[in-house]
């Protein structure tokens, strides 16, 4: 049992907190000069005010800039809080997402855009697209690959039929865990999750539970849901949907891949302007001939562009034969960088269709 501080210990509290006291007092101050300087800028524009690189080049020179103690992920959590908050009172955003609520989707939008926006759940990735080009949403959240599963097939096939643009990317740590109304699983008989989450924690299942049945469903929310009207099951979910249904965490972290990572995109009608650390996606096929992709990829090393991703997909909707491919392409630059636009502009002439899908700001994380 700790001792009781002393007189002069007391005293020294006493200082400590006066001292927070007078900082929380500064930083309010400065706070709300902050969010006056950002309605000013709002009158100045008289339109959208958000923008993507501007956010990134801010959390970035504040990451940079940290001394200590606390760490940079803190830092860029507490500076996006005050960014949302400040752009929220001249633009509310209203953000489309893959729901229900609890989804790692949810968490990604938080992640990206703050507290402050409208946060809208949607019923499938395709729902998220449209409410985003009906005007229903500003930006949407989708979910485009995992570290461990790979891709998301039907993102990659509505960047190629949508005219929305990617204007950034979120990575996310997945961290699942097992929930249960139940507080131990003795006479638990029955698992419900999605289908990668099953995938992606197959080998822990496989160790410690091995007979019990498992259920997929439409997604990690929707099992905690149904996990929460049912005590003889569990769910694997995320820790925000254990939180919004109020269950029990009996096992965490249970992921086989300690590294298990989700990518969300941001879509939106428009993309980012140069941030300093972009990102380019582009999608593209190959001419039906021998060394085609070859030729697809020789424009990039030419022009000393680095290629972050290669993906390949059947060619749907472009009237190509069954086994024709288009590949989504990601390189490290902005398209606006001349090395990055000498290259996209020597493709488009060896290949049959090139699509520039938005340049970004690249995740921090």
């Amino acid at each position: 049992m700790a001792a009781d501080p002393t007189k002069l210990e007391q005293e020294e509290l006493g200082r400590l907190r006066q001292g927070i006291d007078a900082l929380d007092d500064q930083m309010l101050g400065l706070i709300n000069e902050r969010a006056k300087l950002a309605h000013r800028i709002g009158e100045i524009k008289h339109g959208n005010i958000y923008r993507p690189e501007r956010e990134s080049q801010v959390l970035r020179r504040l990451a940079e800039a940290n001394t200590g103690p606390l760490p940079e992920g803190s830092i860029r959590q507490i500076f996006r809080e005050i960014m949302s908050a400040c752009l929220a009172l001249e633009q509310p955003l209203r953000i489309a997402y893959l729901g229900p609520a609890g989804t790692f989707s949810e968490s990604a939008a938080k992640k990206h855009f703050g507290s402050a926006p409208a946060l809208s759940p949607c019923g499938a990735i395709d729902d998220v697209f449209r409410a985003v080009e009906s005007g229903n949403a500003d930006y949407g959240v989708v979910p485009v690959e995992n570290s461990t599963e790979g891709a998301i097939g039907r993102t990659l096939d509505l960047l190629v039929s949508s005219p929305l643009q990617i204007c950034g990317e979120v990575n996310l740590r997945i961290h699942q865990n097992l929930l249960s109304k139940a507080e131990s699983l003795a006479g638990v008989t029955k698992l419900y999750s999605h289908a990668q989450s099953l995938a992606q924690c197959h080998e822990w299942l496989n160790r410690n539970l091995a007979t019990l049945q498992r259920v997929p469903v439409a997604s990690n929310a929707e099992a905690a849901r149904m996990a929460s009207e049912d005590a003889a099951s569990c769910a694997i979910a995320g820790e925000a949907a254990a939180k919004l249904y109020g269950l029990n965490l009996l096992a965490t972290s249970i992921e086989d891949d300690p590294n298990n990572t989700t990518r969300f995109l941001v879509v939106a009608t428009h993309d980012s302007g140069p941030s300093g650390q972009d990102r380019t996606s582009f999608v593209c096929s190959a001419q039906n001939k021998p060394g085609a992709v070859h030729d697809l990829l020789t424009p990039l090393k030419e022009h000393g562009v680095s290629m972050t991703k290669f993906e390949s997909r059947p060619a749907r909707g472009f009237g190509g034969s069954r086994w024709e491919y288009v590949f989504f392409i990601d390189v490290e630059g902005h398209r606006s960088d001349p090395r990055v636009a000498a290259a996209l502009d020597d493709l488009r002439g060896c290949v049959g269709f090139l699509k520039e899908l938005g340049s970004y700001p690249r995740s921090s994380q």
